[in-house]
């Protein structure tokens, strides 16, 4: 019973079980707004997509089902599997590169100098630049008389230039440097949160050791970094995985598919070809890789040294 001025409120204990229940409950009615989103933007396309691919279905006529034809279809295309064999090297040549250099950048930018912080913004700025603009500036920058073949002439190290586009040779390194340069200053920003979460005094006591320049860092910086690198790398690779957005706007996966990954194949069979069902199973062998790689940063956020 509870009084409220002139008024008398009676009311009942609910029981203990219901109480419990009513706890355990609360936190799932308020992620079920946001789950009914995903159910209708993400789990239904994505459950759709996976019956899609033991299916023929050109947007035209009803799916029909064919079973594992489409795999079949899959394991005997050369063009998926030069596709898979960029997309792989992608990882190999641009990964690397983006777990070290930003940690490089990051020790750099963490000195305490006067205006540094001039230099972080000038290291993050190409994050926030539209890929769409960082993609036709490197394309003017690529081209047969651009920027990079002047000097290059001017220089007397190539007297015609470098194909940097239009060279099967060429083209898809040349897209690994736009990839790089967008990356540096995304990744060398979760390096600087950990290099600022370690305490001077470890400088101070190396320093005393000996352990001074460069080698504080390999004896310091490096192994308590590790959680930083491992998340990095993970992160990188997904994003390599799924890089598109250069390859459409630079080369278009060209020239004879020399710079054509498995995203841009998956766009290409579902919007241009509108092999929808054949995309859908390009798109499901990508899902398997990037949830493998998914699977591999949940365990780095929850590992921990010595554990």
């Amino acid at each position: 019973m509870q009084t409220i001025g002139n008024s008398t409120i009676v009311y009942k204990q609910l029981p203990k079980s219901w109480r419990i229940h009513q706890q355990h409950l609360t936190p799932y009615l308020f992620l079920l707004p946001a789950l009914l989103i995903l159910g209708l933007t993400v789990f239904y396309p994505a459950l759709q997509a996976f019956y899609l691919s033991f299916t023929r279905y050109d947007l035209i006529d009803p799916p029909q089902w064919i079973g594992v034809a489409n795999f079949r279809r899959l394991w005997a295309d050369p063009i998926f599997w030069q596709t898979l064999r960029n997309t792989l090297l992608y990882l190999v040549c641009v990964v690397p590169i983006l777990v070290t250099a930003p940690l490089g950048l990051a020790i750099l930018v963490n000195q305490k100098l006067r205006g540094i912080r001039w230099f972080r913004v000038a290291y993050y700025t190409p994050v926030i630049i539209s890929m769409v603009v960082a993609g036709i500036a490197w394309k003017w920058l690529y081209a047969d008389n651009g920027l990079l073949n002047q000097f290059l002439k001017l220089s007397k190290l190539s007297a015609e230039g470098i194909p940097w586009l239009t060279s099967p040779d060429w083209s898809i390194f040349s897209v690994m440097v736009v990839t790089v340069w967008k990356g540096l200053g995304y990744y060398m920003v979760i390096y600087l949160a950990g290099l600022q979460s370690i305490p001077e005094d470890l400088y101070e006591a190396a320093a005393i050791d000996g352990s001074d320049g460069f080698r504080k860092h390999w004896d310091i910086t490096v192994p308590l970094m590790r959680p930083y690198l491992l998340l990095v790398a993970v992160i990188s690779a997904i994003s390599a995985t799924k890089v598109f957005e250069e390859i459409y706007i630079m080369t278009q996966g060209g020239p004879l598919n020399s710079s054509k990954t498995i995203v841009y194949y998956v766009y290409e069979q579902a919007f241009q070809s509108l092999e929808i069902s054949y995309a859908c199973t390009i798109g499901l062998v990508m899902f398997l890789m990037i949830l493998a790689l998914s699977i591999l940063r949940l365990g780095v956020q929850h590992w921990e040294p010595g554990a």
